[in-house]
């Protein structure tokens, strides 16, 4: 599990372009590493929208937002280029990530239990550390939650 104050797990992962987009990369930039658990599906679009709708506002801030599923590259392009959302989707297909982050999670629906993503959104300090930690967050609001611990 990570914890605010302290570093956040690096990664690469390949975008809804085919490029690599790794942490490390991106010292010196707030970032918004936000977890969802599919491309196109109600609430994951309302969220992604929510983002792309405030857009303006995280550039004024110099966020980079990136967008993690365990989806895979042509979904997310597909999902991004069907929402003209303007920042890159990531594919965890594996989870990897998601697991260093504490989000690849047991879930229930129906009364059968499965593993998948817990909508999470963590905000990363330009120094690297993690600076909050947003857990089950509800899609609707997370545009404005995220901007506000970015403030």
């Amino acid at each position: 599990m990570v914890e605010e104050g302290k570093p956040a797990p690096d990664f690469s992962l390949t975008s809804d372009t085919g490029e690599t987009i790794s942490l490390a990369s991106l010292r010196g930039k707030p970032v918004v590493l936000y977890f969802y658990p599919k491309d196109d599906t109600p609430g994951c679009t309302v969220q992604a929208c929510g983002i792309r709708d405030s857009w303006g506002e995280f550039e004024r801030r110099g966020a980079v937002v990136l967008g993690v599923s365990p989806d895979g590259v042509a979904s997310h392009a597909k999902f991004k280029q069907k929402y003209g959302l303007p920042f890159p989707l990531l594919a965890d297909t594996g989870h990897e990530v998601a697991e260093a982050y504490g989000v690849w999670v047991e879930k229930s629906m129906l009364g059968k239990k499965y593993m998948g993503i817990e909508r999470s959104t963590f905000v990363i300090a330009p120094d690297g550390t993690l600076a909050k930690a947003m857990r089950k967050v509800k899609p609707d609001e997370h545009s404005d939650d995220v901007l506000a611990a970015l403030a």
